[in-house]
């Protein structure tokens, strides 16, 4: 009998320091909205050198429409922004690695994405094509078998391109501006990336006709941040919510993008 009541104090203590553990565990997991509010800013992981999203304008200030949204995050939050600029392939290991609170880098939900980050409702869209130059007949992916396609590596327009352009040489770039750099200098002809990248080729270098060969997805964008916050999640859900209903998100995206949201993401 005495070792039964040994064992069931044994298991009492147990079970005691199991859920304290569990419960500071969850507490450290669910306080980052009260840690950033606390340190009075919001890091805020994007990728800049990416056209109409994030880039430096004629003063080398950041400007775009993640530049924006990220500033009227900070705003309504109550805090100050700190840009962390990122590429495109780091977007997700900054934010991993603690070195950013959240992720506004025109970074598309994915199932794959999802798997490691948790995203917000979407706060805006991309829209992925293949561009080239006018003399080369593409219409689908079968035109790509045998050709070089240069994109941006760890995006959606790789994994779409590489999935669906059997026989193509997939060039990857680690970043935006790269790419456009490349197809601009003629290191590849035939690219997989956005409308918005496509103007800046064409600004660039309007001697090689390049043009939109067809559309590959739209995507939905959202603001991503470690998983296992719910009250970082409920809150930036509901800014989303609010800006989308009082037209500030569309408006940043018609100032840059001059088109409105969907409204399958502007009505949510």
């Amino acid at each position: 009998m005495k070792l039964n009541h040994r064992l069931v104090r044994t298991i009492a203590r147990t079970s005691v320091a199991a859920l304290l553990t569990a419960g500071l565990a969850h507490a450290a997991m669910a306080d980052q909205l009260d840690d950033i509010k606390k340190a009075g800013k919001v890091r805020v992981a994007i990728a800049m050198g990416t056209p109409l999203f994030s880039f430096a304008d004629a003063n080398l200030q950041p400007a775009g429409s993640d530049v924006e949204t990220a500033e009227q995050f900070a705003k309504d939050l109550g805090v100050k922004l700190e840009i962390v600029p990122v590429t495109n392939a780091a977007r997700i290991p900054t934010l991993q690695a603690n070195r950013a609170d959240v992720v506004i880098a025109d970074l598309s939900i994915t199932p794959e994405r999802a798997k490691v980050v948790d995203f917000s409702v979407p706060y805006a869209v991309i829209t992925i094509i293949v561009g080239g130059p006018k003399n080369i007949q593409i219409k689908d992916y079968n035109d790509l078998a045998g050709k070089r396609i240069g994109l941006t590596r760890a995006t959606v327009n790789d994994t779409l391109t590489t999935a669906q352009a059997k026989g193509a040489e997939i060039v990857r770039y680690e970043d935006d501006a790269t790419l456009i750099t490349s197809m601009v200098t003629g290191q590849v002809e035939i690219f997989s990336s956005t409308p918005s990248n496509l103007g800046e080729m064409i600004k660039r270098a309007p001697g090689k006709n390049l043009e939109l060969k067809f559309a590959q997805k739209d995507f939905d964008l959202g603001i991503a941040f470690n998983q296992n916050q719910p009250r970082l999640k409920e809150w930036i859900n509901n800014w989303v919510l609010t800006n989308h209903r009082n037209g500030k998100l569309d408006a940043i995206y018609v100032k840059f993008h001059g088109r409105h949201l969907p409204a399958a993401v502007a009505k949510q």
